[in-house]
């Protein structure tokens, strides 16, 4: 190791002559910044941080000083491990490195879940030089009895993509993994390759553990070209329109794809969710454009299929997820489009940035947006993006049940080990330095009753049992088990990829129809045990878009406050007599987007300013209220928005003794109040809350949520206090037994620590109560509802579906509600009860028992409803079971079959069965309309219900 490292442009000069004579080889005349900085250091040995975009070189500039300390060495075990997030990532790696591997004399191999037996012997009879693995297969790995020798002889670790596993327990898990590591090779190089982020040094302490390293970081938003375009509906695409089966916007989207992709020679189009890919991919495949489609739930031959399609220019574009944001290879990519905002400046980064890259290139995308709010909002993130503005994405700090995982692999380990070794181990990971021995304690206890590993109370040691090995491979991964479906063509036998659990209960049944792969599927057999799908495909553009789980990208708090200034400093300029044309041309110097675009991002707050309404910015919240709702207009982030909608709502609630509904956006909190409420009840809340309570007043609501219910349920199985678990409908636990069961123990405490770290921001909303309690943020009330509060209601959907679902989906709703099962339940006598198909009810259903016609219609499931209006001395829940049972009773004895039928829908209870049943319409298809949109809004907010 040399004193100063070398860097610039003779930075290939720190490499030893073989590796030199290979890149001259392959054509590599001068290295890029990445590597004119980085290759150095990295060859001196040091502990290194490269963040750059995909793209860049950063594989080559860790692994090429790599390759150059093991290329002749003779050693028996792994020299390098090179840890990336995703399996497809693994194959790349392998097929990336292995020329340089066969030039310079270094095995390269790759191990991951899907690798035969007879290549894991192999492997740990005659290692590798470089191992190419996922984080979960290096927790397998260290286990090993032959590969713990192999592993003693790890000098480089390299972890690639290391921002995506940052802000997630995989990260906190590796951190760990990693030190257990050091205990088997003593010290090694460590290097992280990294996009764009926040705060490089929380990655690099991540990384070490907090010993010594250094960031390189290579500046992004300067080479970085990016529009903004709200396309303009022309006549051809009314045309195109009816032709796709959507309306004229969505047409207008389709179109300016096409273009786009046809401008260029291989495009990447991103979308937010696998359901817009899905939906987006038909309408474009039916205008004839030659583009794939690409995101996580399909099979993994359809993903390698279609990736090579693209790298050999098959098709000329890529319609993707977040996925392909990584550094999967496709080839050259001339241009990205977003559709929608990106929601954050770092994916924005992470995916314009895998355009270009040829020296000299500029990375370009388009960001193709679709209502005001996507517009302002991003003008805001692509101005952030060219300054180099990346949000903050914190890492998981002290999750306990990543701590049970790793004493469980601890105990693998070693057989047995002291607990103050162990302690000493887990706190040397940089999300674990201040972790209390008490809480470590806990959590070994919680294990021991759990009967995972064996605790020596006495003499303070911990060792393997019977039960260790089965948890500890049954939980390799941090990830949340959840079912998934195969989803199989009935005519080829081929999987054509997976649908989440949460989409089969609430619409997949015989004869449904749904997009998958860009294709339209019909299902043919449901097998729930088996848990597959089995489809045929079918001729049909109005198919519903499958949902997946963890989907949504939540827009961060400086970007909502970033949004909220652009609209104090725009409003300002309409109050005082500027029209929207000339407004845009004012901020086209900030933002650099075309006058037009702008223009339209200003259209809803132009409409407000004339009405003469206050504007809601930065520091201005507004609140209104009508028509039953309470709407807290605040530029504040999905996150913080939540958390205040929580508390407020929770408060309310106490109040008022009624149920409060709750709907959030990142600039709107929408609130459906009982009678009576006003928006002054709602400021005096915020006025009034004390900001140190607003964690305990939450931590309270969430018992009555089912979100703390299902998390419960994913942590205490990664404690082993339940077996595998998953989120199935079925899989019904009582409303409280988990809670009871669980509180007080470290898996409640994990459970609420989640929920807070990945769906709140307490600590973001108390600050936001001082400073409307200090005036430094001011609120105003309005009766009525504004434009803007209003444009919540259809801004944050990215459905693509068509608004009037066809005369074969309808079809489909009617007999699927028709054979569906209902509980008939007298509330006058409370002896008769009956469980039947929805065909069987008469039109008007009564009681044979006492003649009454004061009957419920409940779900199949719902004996717990039953016993709750037969208790005497009921609970709050009960009450609220029993307050429900006559609600939904009296819309059957005012309607009849026809509340029977609405009450009968996935998701439908009494108030909005009785919306639908009231509302006018020309003929019945339109009343299973209103029944399918229902079903889908539930189906899109039912975790947070």
């Amino acid at each position: 190791m040399t004193d100063e490292a070398v860097t610039g442009p003779a930075a290939f000069t720190a490499l030893g002559r073989d590796v030199r004579e290979a890149l001259s080889e392959q054509g590599f005349d001068s290295p890029t910044e990445p590597q004119r900085r980085a290759i150095g250091p990295i060859a001196n040995g040091e502990n290194v941080v490269v963040v750059a975009p995909t793209g860049s070189g950063k594989t080559e500039t860790a692994m090429l000083p790599v390759f150059d300390a093991l290329s002749g060495e003779n050693r028996f075990g792994i020299g390098a491990l090179y840890i990336t997030p995703l399996r497809a990532l693994n194959r790349d790696m392998r097929e990336r490195l292995e020329w340089w591997g066969q030039t310079l004399g270094v095995e390269i191999d790759v191990r991951h879940g899907d690798t035969t037996d007879y290549q894991r012997q192999k492997q740990a009879n005659d290692p590798p030089d470089v191992m190419v693995t996922t984080p979960e297969t290096l927790q397998a790995m260290l286990t090993g009895k032959k590969l713990r020798r192999a592993l003693e002889d790890v000098d480089h670790v390299v972890i690639d993509e290391i921002h995506e596993l940052a802000v997630s327990k995989r990260g906190a898990q590796l951190s760990i993994g990693l030190e257990r590591l050091r205990e088997l090779s003593d010290s090694f190089q460590r290097i992280g390759l990294s996009a764009t982020v926040h705060d490089p040094d929380q990655i690099g302490k991540l990384l070490t553990g907090n010993r010594q390293w250094r960031v390189i970081e290579v500046d992004v938003g300067s080479a970085l070209d990016v529009s903004v375009q709200a396309p303009e509906v022309r006549a051809e695409d009314e045309q195109l329109a009816s032709e796709l089966m959507t309306d004229p916007t969505v047409a207008s989207h389709v179109r300016k794809i096409d273009e786009l992709v046809a401008e260029n020679e291989a495009t990447l189009a991103f979308v937010n969710t696998r359901q817009t890919a899905e939906a987006l991919g038909s309408r474009l495949k039916e205008l004839g454009t030659r583009i794939g489609i690409h995101h996580g739930s399909l099979a993994k031959e359809t993903r390698i299929d279609v990736e090579s399609a693209f790298k050999n220019g098959e098709i000329d574009g890529l319609l993707c997820t977040s996925s392909m944001e990584l550094g999967i290879d496709v080839g050259h990519v001339d241009h990205v489009i977003q559709y929608n905002s990106p929601r954050q400046v770092a994916r924005l980064l992470q995916r314009i940035g895998r355009a270009g890259h040829r020296e000299g290139d500029i990375s370009s995308g388009t960001i193709i947006t679709s209502n005001p709010d996507d517009v302002m909002e991003s003008l805001v993130i692509a101005h952030r993006a060219k300054n180099g503005a990346v949000e903050p994405a914190p890492i998981h700090h002290g999750s306990l049940d990543t701590v049970a995982n790793q004493i469980a692999g601890l105990a693998m380990d070693f057989g047995e080990l002291s607990a103050p070794r162990a302690y000493d181990i887990v706190t040397r990971a940089y999300p674990f330095t201040e972790l209390a021995e008490e809480q470590f304690k806990a959590v070994v206890r919680e294990l021991a009753s759990n009967n995972v590993v064996w605790l020596e109370e006495d003499a303070d040691r911990l060792e393997k049992r019977r039960g260790t090995w089965q948890y500890f491979y049954q939980n390799l991964s941090m990830i949340p088990d959840e079912a998934t479906y195969d989803v199989e063509d009935v005519a080829s036998g081929s999987q054509v990829g997976t649908l989440d659990e949460r989409f089969v209960v609430n619409f997949a049944s015989l004869g449904e129809v749904f997009i998958q792969r860009g294709e339209m599927w019909r299902i043919t057999e449901l097998d729930e045990e088996d848990e597959v799908v089995t489809v045929s495909p079918i001729e049909d553009p109005a198919g519903e878009v499958p949902s997946w789980t963890g989907q949504e990208i939540p827009v961060p708090q400086v970007v909502a406050q970033d949004l909220g200034e652009l609209r104090g400093v725009a409003g300002s300029q309409l109050a005082a007599g500027g029209d929207t044309t000339s407004v845009a041309r004012s901020l086209n110097k900030r933002y650099e987007v075309d006058t037009e675009t702008i223009a339209t991002g200003l259209e809803t707050l132009a409409d407000h300013s004339d009405e003469g309404y206050p504007v809601t910015t930065d520091d201005q919240l507004l609140v209104e209220s009508g028509n039953g709702t309470v709407v807290i207009n605040a530029c504040f982030g999905h996150q913080t928005n939540e958390t205040l909608g929580r508390l407020v709502s929770a408060l309310l609630g106490q109040q008022t003794g009624s149920s409060v509904g709750l709907e959030t956006d990142p600039y709107r909190i929408e609130l459906t109040v009982p009678r009576g409420v006003r928006a002054n009840d709602v400021v005096s809340i915020i006025r009034d809350t004390d900001p140190d309570h607003v964690r305990s007043i939450i931590e309270l609501s969430l018992k009555n949520a089912d979100s703390l219910k299902f998390k419960l349920a994913q942590v205490a199985t990664s404690f082993g206090a339940l077996k595998r678990w998953r989120g199935s409908a079925n899989a019904r636990f009582g409303k409280n037994r988990l809670l009871q069961a669980l509180e007080g123990t470290p898996v409640y405490d994990e459970a609420i620590r989640e929920i807070f770290h990945e769906e709140l921001a307490v600590d973001d909303a108390g600050t936001i109560l001082e400073a409307v309690q200090a005036g430094d943020i001011e609120i105003e009330t309005v009766s009525g509802h504004t434009p803007v509060g209003s444009g919540g209601r259809d801004s944050g959907t990215e459905l693509l579906t068509p608004e009037n679902a066809d005369a074969s989906v309808i079809e489909t709703v009617k007999e699927r509600i028709q054979n569906d099962r209902v509980i008939l339940f007298c509330l006058h006598c409370t002896d008769w009860k009956r469980k039947t198909s929805v065909k069987r009810v008469s039109e008007q259903p009564n009681c044979p028992e006492c003649n009454s016609t004061r009957v419920t219609a409940l779900n199949p499931w719902d004996d717990e409803t039953v016993s709750a209006v037969r208790a005497t001395d009921k609970s709050d829940e009960e009450q609220k079971q029993t307050e429900r049972a006559y609600k939904a009773a009296s819309l059957v004895q005012s309607h009849g079959k026809q509340a029977v039928i609405a009450l009968a829908a996935r998701g439908v209870g009494p108030r909005n069965a009785a919306r639908i049943i009231n509302k006018l319409r020309e003929d019945e298809d339109d009343f299973y309309r209103d029944i399918l949109s229902r079903e889908r809004e539930y189906a899109r907010t039912r975790s947070f219900w």
